[in-house]
């Protein structure tokens, strides 16, 4: 981190935006045999600075931009314009995913000297373009400093760095009026970033120390609060292995949970208390042993499995192969909608959550605070889940659950307003707390004080835990 400092007086643009607003569209493509005379002509016709070679897939491997051909004109002249966009196009394509905030383009662009960025989709596929021209926009460079200070980390030290930046940055956002929401994305977004990182970073040390590449394709998940996108500053490691290798594979794939862990916990990110994290053979597994405990857990349902839900089916794949990922979401999220006993266990456990409210409307606190992420975020997540999962929704956000809800017309507008509105309203208060605690020399929970805000924020609260107790109707979960 080159100035910790400079984060207070960050621009909020980068950390408010994302990629797909911003991208200009449509982009123009072409295979790697189109001959570079015509990759020109249609750049000429298409009046745009680059051309991105797609595979036969339409994935994106190379791309061709002005300051590429100025350069093989300069040393090749008239006869350069002969070869084949495959043969001169830059490998690999630099390309950030469409839903990346801003912030994670610049930092890239900066890095790596860039004036053309690919925004792809889940799949590789080129869906629109970024250029140093169009961000012109951001005005601060300071906003560049934490997202690359992840990617280029060496090790630890550099991690834990980019970790002690979160609540200043987070103080700075949160002043400038970007919303919980959103900042709890960028905290979710670095901790998934962190852990891709690190295991980048024990795949190289596990080659120099004599235990080859991985054996089989896999998949680095990250789960639980990260995985939705919606970390704030209290936060421990929630990770998993998905691989395709057999029962001998286990070893390495041991080994690799063991560094990364051990990376993040020496970061900052802490060793998650209830075991669930790669290192541990109950989150390391191949494709076919993750099918079977995730049949166990819906045919064979305890109070453990619910928590063990609670953070699986939230996953998102940080590092290796995303089909894999994907393959075992779709097979939970089918398998689990499928057991009508499971539905209904979720339902229950949704419908016996209560709010922190008395008989007249006063807090229950316990020494003078309450449990703002077990009264005020779990019913809200916990609903989200459980309707995901039976309507077969694939996101993995609350907000992007119940945005899929209300376009399905499976949620009603105002009801899908007023929940994104108490996520808002509660994680700010969280938010707030935390950073306070924090000044204070505190350890930050999710336990909040209400006196500590104004009466127009407790009327909010009260209003969000009222709302609530509607929850379990809306949602259906009740009875």
């Amino acid at each position: 981190m080159n100035d910790v400092a400079a984060l207070a007086r960050i621009d909020s643009f980068p950390y408010q935006h994302r990629l797909h607003e911003v991208m200009s569209t449509p982009v123009l493509t072409a295979s790697g045999g189109l001959s570079l005379k015509d990759a020109v002509d249609r750049m000429y016709e298409a009046r745009v600075s680059s051309i991105v070679g797609v595979d036969e897939m339409g994935r994106a491997i190379g791309i061709l931009t002005e300051r590429d051909l100025l350069r093989i004109l300069s040393t090749e002249g008239a006869r350069g314009l002969d070869t084949t966009l495959g043969q001169v196009m830059s490998r690999p394509v630099a390309a950030v995913d469409g839903d990346a905030f801003v912030y994670v383009a610049l930092g890239k662009m900066n890095r790596m000297g860039l004036r053309h960025l690919v925004v792809v989709d889940a799949d590789s596929r080129p869906i629109g373009m970024v250029t140093g021209r169009a961000l012109l926009k951001v005005r601060a460079n300071d906003a560049l400093a934490l997202g690359d200070s992840v990617h280029e980390a060496r090790g630890a030290e550099d991690m834990a760095a980019a970790m002690a930046a979160l609540p200043k940055l987070a103080r700075g956002l949160l002043v400038e009026g970007v919303s919980a929401r959103n900042i709890a994305s960028v905290i979710a977004l670095v901790i998934r970033d962190l852990t891709a990182r690190a295991t980048e970073l024990a795949e190289a040390s596990m080659a120099e120390d004599g235990w080859g590449a991985a054996p089989a394709p896999y998949a680095m998940l990250v789960l639980g609060s990260a995985g939705r996108g919606e970390s704030l500053l209290v936060f421990d490691q929630d990770n998993a292995i998905v691989h395709r290798g057999g029962p001998a594979d286990d070893v390495w794939f041991a080994e690799l949970g063991k560094r990364v862990n051990q990376m993040l916990n020496d970061a900052g990110i802490p060793f998650c208390d209830g075991g669930v994290m790669a290192r541990e053979s109950k989150w390391r597994k191949n494709l076919d042993e993750w099918k079977d405990e995730v049949h166990h857990w819906v045919y064979s349902v305890e109070n453990q499995t619910v928590m063990y839900c609670d953070i699986f089916f939230d996953f998102q794949p940080v590092w290796g192969d995303r089909a894999l990922a994907e393959e075992l979401r779709a097979y939970a999220v089918e398998k689990a909608s499928q057991s009508a006993f499971f539905m209904q266990y979720l339902a229950q456990h949704v419908a016996k959550m209560e709010v922190s409210l008395g008989f007249f409307g006063e807090f229950v606190t316990k020494q003078g605070r309450l449990n703002a992420k077990k009264f005020g975020l779990l019913p809200l997540v916990s609903a989200a889940r459980f309707r995901a999962i039976r309507a077969l929704v694939m996101q993995t956000g609350t907000d992007e659950r119940y945005t899929a809800l209300k376009e399905r017309e499976m949620l009603h507008e105002d009801d899908w307003r007023d929940f994104l509105e108490i996520r808002e309203v509660v994680m700010r208060m969280m938010l707030d707390q935390q950073l306070a605690d924090l000044a204070a020399g505190l350890k930050p929970s999710a336990n909040i004080d209400p006196k500590r805000f104004g009466k127009q924020m407790r009327n909010r609260l009260r209003w969000a835990f009222k709302r609530l107790r509607t929850l379990k109707y809306i949602c259906g979960v009740a009875g």
